[in-house]
């Protein structure tokens, strides 16, 4: 019997990630008007990106059914595997609720985790928690991994518009800058509640990037040993410029530049560019 990880497209985890580390993901849903995609399976980011401009309707999302979650489960836990399911922010997304109901449903050791972050933020978790797996360390040990890492997993983005993040919902506090941007960019985080949080304000689009540099930075001391993202919609030369600014403050274990998914887009937006950084842990 071993440890089986689950977790949901919202972690923005490319597919050589998922493969690599043998984790599951469940998709949540992107609907243009009556049109319902599954996340990375039935649109991808790409064609996410090329359908958003011409849509008359903002996209929005809806997360997967309890008895979506069971159909998952349910085989893992039957075959006496210990399961443990990684997601978004509770505050973000109904998806974990729909996990805790599908637990009610089942026996079996399954354990539920809320990260209080999203993209590749998610991802970082979870990815680390699957090395620890790969190395043989109980269940215990990896929910502790799991748990010392989620106060200290930063992610840090700015968006073109803050228009899909207040239409779909998902401002959270950072609903005072609605209106009040002119020529200013946001710089957004996900707060230790994982909630959308105000970080800054920047003038022009040029000062982005280096204010990112230094939000990662008055998180983590340059100079440290961490695991990096740099997430972006559809703004690849961009999101290279910023890694590479990132990657020049730290020693990098493992890197990846990733577009972020079509829900995760649905929210933030084209343009959206943003950094996720944990630091190593010992496993």
């Amino acid at each position: 019997m071993a440890i089986k990880l689950v977790t949901d497209s919202t972690s923005d985890l490319t597919r050589e990630q998922a493969e690599q580390y043998g984790i599951t993901v469940i998709p949540l849903n992107v609907h243009f008007g009556e049109e319902l995609y599954r996340d990375g399976i039935d649109i991808s980011p790409e064609q996410f990106f090329r359908k958003l401009p011409g849509s008359q309707v903002l996209p929005r999302t809806s997360q997967p059914s309890a008895g979506e979650f069971v159909e998952l489960y349910r085989p893992l836990l039957e075959d006496g595997h210990t399961v443990v399911s990684i997601h978004l922010s509770s505050h973000l997304s109904g998806t974990l609720a729909s996990a805790q109901a599908a637990k009610s449903m089942l026996e079996g050791d399954l354990t539920l985790i809320d990260t209080k972050s999203a993209s590749q933020g998610l991802a970082r978790t979870v990815i680390q928690a699957a090395r620890a797996v790969a190395k043989g360390k109980t269940k215990d040990e990896v929910l502790d991994l799991t748990e010392r890492l989620i106060p200290q997993t930063h992610i840090f983005f700015s968006v073109d518009t803050l228009e899909y993040l207040q239409k779909n919902g998902r401002i959270g506090r950072a609903a005072a800058l609605v209106g009040s941007l002119l020529k200013l960019k946001p710089i957004l985080c996900l707060d230790k509640d994982g909630v959308v949080a105000a970080y800054d304000k920047v003038r022009g689009r040029s000062r982005v990037v280096p204010r990112l540099i230094a939000a990662v930075t008055e998180r983590i001391p340059a100079g440290s040993e961490v695991d990096l993202s740099v997430i972006h919609g559809d703004a690849e030369e961009a999101a290279r410029g910023l890694y590479d600014a990132v990657a020049a403050q730290y020693r990098v274990r493992e890197g990846v530049i990733t577009s972020v998914g079509p829900v995760i887009g649905s929210h933030a937006g084209p343009g959206v560019l943003g950094v996720a950084i944990q630091p190593v842990l010992e496993e």
